[in-house]
């Protein structure tokens, strides 16, 4: 059996570039509002969406195109020349959620494989055949499914590749099948435009229709009132699980709407993970604190290793987000020898280096800086700011705009982090 892959979301083009340099093999994004995630499709054009599958392909790497939202009638006309338009600039699969959708596109681009989105709900071998026999050559599976029940799948259908989601934000609604933001704001979920409404804190009541009365309900101290907010899923400590179960052919990061940091962090962690199993040297504890320097809602392991039924803590009912154990401080350039600011950057402060994984970094000491090897991580202590223009400034700020310049030069899109403090909470995510 081949080695797994590790597939990370691209909502823009610099994510892709982040995603595939940071481990991924593959990754998956859109253009326009027939993507399940309008927002990140806002920020690709046809063009950029062409760049980001030469550079893919460049390095021998895929990318899959998401077509996977739900038209209305009036809408397929325009999806016929969306498809048409899209298989054009050659991706590597379509992800399609609707069966009238996968058997268009199939007739429109036969070239072109087919991905069923996890919004078709598959959770059975009986569902599974119907759309392998439609032309489906890839699932992803239902959230809700356990991996003995696709274990089955497998035997059943060898030929029918099977993706899991193994990281990411979790729809509390049945495989994402939700109307409430609908409901709320008149933004569909299933059409792209959600509004995370199960995020929000709720009031609860309590109305007698006879007697018109109306009760607010107390919540005891620390319980809360984020009743639909589900924790994020993390499966970092189970991918030896995963792998050992042989029935997997793709691991799947959500989170085309999250930050550049988040998509090259997951990415590098889930590839070190996956390595690791295949060598021998599976160790869950490194990857867990590294996904932690990332802003979460919790973590749970969802349902994939257990049965739903005998899960009770998938909810985080007293906050919405928390802060990750680290902010980012700064980003470095595409050249590599400058980084602009995202928080803030002082003299003498000692700022982590988070760079590609396999990447070579060069330790250095001169007037600009010190890079340095503490326990297995690179630093970097700034003596001076200096900017492009030669402006040298006493510090640094994320409204500053100006590139900063670097000691030595690093590896395209590296990362710059400090432990993360409580007055980080309200800053914008990098």
């Amino acid at each position: 059996m081949e080695k797994i892959e590790l597939l990370s979301p691209a909502g823009n083009l610099e994510k892709l570039k982040l995603a595939l340099d940071y481990g991924a093999d593959a990754v998956y994004g859109g253009v326009s509002h027939f993507s399940l995630r309008i927002r990140s499709g806002k920020e690709f054009s046809f063009e950029e969406f062409q760049e980001g599958i030469e550079y893919a392909h460049e390095r021998g790497k895929k990318v899959f195109a998401t077509i996977n939202g739900f038209p209305f009638n009036s809408q397929l006309s325009l999806l016929k020349k969306h498809i048409l338009k899209m298989a054009a600039l050659k991706p590597d699969a379509f992800i399609v959620a609707t069966p009238g959708v996968l058997t268009l596109a199939h007739e429109l681009a036969p070239e072109i494989p087919l991905h069923l989105s996890t919004q078709a709900n598959v959770m059975n071998v009986l569902d599974a055949k119907v759309y392998y026999n439609m032309g489906a050559r890839r699932i992803i599976a239902a959230r809700e499914i356990s991996l003995r029940d696709l274990k089955e799948i497998k035997e059943e259908l060898p030929e029918m590749e099977i993706e899991v989601f193994i990281h990411g934000s979790m729809c509390f609604a049945y495989s994402g099948r939700c109307l409430i933001s609908t409901l709320q704001s008149g933004r569909v979920p299933n059409r792209g435009s959600c509004a995370n409404d199960c995020r929000f804190p709720y009031e609860l009541y309590a109305a007698n229709p006879e007697t018109g009365t109306l009760f607010r309900l107390e919540e005891d101290p620390g319980i809360g009132t984020y009743i639909m907010n589900s924790k994020d899923l993390n499966l970092a400590s189970h991918m030896k699980e995963i792998i050992d179960s042989g029935c997997i052919d793709s691991v799947k990061i959500e989170g085309r709407t999250k930050t550049s940091y988040y998509a090259a962090v997951t990415a590098r962690t889930y590839r070190q993970a996956i390595d690791d199993c295949y060598a021998g040297d599976y160790n869950a504890d490194i990857y867990q604190k590294e996904l932690h320097t990332l802003q979460n809602r919790g973590f749970t392991d969802a349902y994939l290793v257990n049965r739903p039924f005998e899960k009770h803590d998938t909810q985080s009912l007293d906050f919405t987000m928390q802060m990750g154990t680290h902010q980012v401080s700064g980003m470095v350039s595409e050249e590599g020898t400058h980084f602009l600011c995202k928080y803030k950057t002082l003299p003498a402060d000692k700022v982590e280096i988070v760079a590609p994984g396999g990447s070579t970094i060069e330790e250095i000491d001169n007037e600009i800086g010190t890079i340095f090897l503490d326990e297995g991580r690179y630093y970097i202590i700034f003596k001076k700011l200096v900017a492009q223009n030669g402006k040298v400034w006493e510090s640094v700020h994320s409204g500053n705009v100006n590139p900063i310049e670097l000691p030595a030069a690093l590896p395209a899109y590296t990362f710059l982090r400090v432990p993360a403090t409580d007055d980080m909470n309200m800053l914008p995510k990098v």
